[in-house]
């Protein structure tokens, strides 16, 4: 089992009819969002238990509650093959460790209109509360591909007809500028290190972010966001 905590995430859960064990409430909570989150669990013939907030601060284990936890089923990873045939965006991301910045990501991704990400095995954070709770509910649509190796799962993308867009600080060309091919794939290096070598060789092309100040690079989920809306602008709105 695994907790999912706080309102927005456990209504997503309930929602997308997610497999729960119960819900916890904290014993006096009331107001619209709760009620509501009372009412999906009781169409869905989920169990609400309402228990001292103690309790509550036990499962979730240090993450914000708002004074609501699910036990639902270990999250489900998937494969890169059973990523959407429709996708017109996937996001990779190499070597992500901060579940913080993984679970931003995977909301921004998610709101971009990206299908999935994909993140390795090693080396990478997984999906846990808190990344659960940082996605605010994005990881009930958005899939997550966990793979072995991430060079062999571009290899695989690059087969299904994806573009692949590295982001690298000497890239050569401007990331409102480059001409974006869909499918596309786009590649973001963990904090700290960027991409791997091997991953950039297999990018079909290298996108910077032309930065203004001394700092030589952004956190990754705050460029997630940068590069992620310019290709919705341009290849969804347009």
């Amino acid at each position: 089992m695994t907790v999912v905590a706080g309102l927005h995430s456990v209504r997503e859960a309930l929602k997308n009819r997610r497999e729960i064990e119960r819900i916890v409430v904290a014993r006096g909570l009331g107001g619209p969002k709760v009620q509501e989150i009372v009412d999906l669990a009781r169409e869905a013939r989920v169990p609400v238990r309402f228990e001292p907030r103690e309790q509550l601060d036990r499962l979730a284990q240090g993450s914000s509650h708002q004074g609501v936890v699910a036990l639902a089923a270990a999250f489900r990873y998937s494969t890169v093959g059973e990523i959407d045939p429709a996708a017109k965006l996937v996001v990779v991301l190499d070597g992500v460790e901060d579940p913080h910045n993984l679970g931003a990501i995977a909301r921004t991704a998610h709101c971009a209109g990206a299908a999935a990400v994909v993140i390795p095995e090693r080396r990478s954070a997984g999906v846990t509360d808190t990344v659960t709770k940082a996605a605010a509910g994005a990881l009930e649509y958005l899939a997550v591909a966990r793979v072995g190796n991430l060079n062999r799962a571009l290899e695989e993308l690059k087969e299904r007809g994806f573009w692949t867009y590295g982001l690298d600080e000497r890239g050569t060309e401007s990331y409102d500028t480059v001409a974006y091919n869909t499918p596309t794939a786009i590649v973001l290096g963990g904090e700290g290190h960027g991409l791997h070598e091997q991953v950039k060789k297999r990018c079909d092309a290298l996108v910077r972010i032309p930065l203004a100040g001394r700092i030589p690079s952004l956190n990754v989920s705050v460029a997630a966001g940068v590069v992620l809306f310019e290709w919705k602008r341009r290849t969804v709105n347009s």
